[in-house]
């Protein structure tokens, strides 16, 4: 069975409460309960972390090598920062989709850039939470073909 990791980064345990507006009134559980779901009705495996450390999250990808066949990532803030994370990612060698719940291009300047989009399969941005269930679709239709 096919598995796929979904790693949040910073702040994403605090969606449904952490500005609506932005981030819609979604909890990261609800997510995660629709996403299971999802993946099980169509035989792959699913696992979920988020990680507030930089640090953490590294050691959440480097974990995942020889484990996980994808995975989707909401590196939140760090994706603007994270060249340790960015390195961890092109270690493992495990393709990903980037997500963003909110389109970082309408947004400050400064979250326009992504250390990762370049090593990403594709970039989900500005679809609100629906951009997961979209990144899980594509990984399972990857992993199918």
């Amino acid at each position: 069975m096919a598995h796929i990791a979904v790693l949040n980064g910073p702040n994403l345990n605090l969606l449904g409460l952490r500005e609506p507006h932005l981030y819609g009134s979604q909890s990261l559980e609800d997510i995660v309960t629709h996403l299971n779901g999802l993946a099980e009705a169509s035989g792959f495996s699913l696992s979920h972390a988020q990680h507030n450390g930089e640090g953490d999250l590294v050691s959440a990808v480097q974990a995942l090598r020889g484990r996980a066949d994808m995975i989707i990532l909401n590196a939140g803030a760090y994706t603007h920062t994270s060249i340790a994370l960015r390195d961890a990612l092109t270690a493992v060698c495990i393709p990903f989709v980037e997500v963003h719940i909110s389109n970082v291009y309408a947004r400050e300047p400064f979250r326009h850039h992504s250390y990762l989009s370049d090593k990403a399969l594709g970039v989900i941005a500005g679809l609100g939470t629906f951009g997961y269930e979209a990144a899980l679709r594509f990984c399972m239709d990857y992993l199918k073909r």
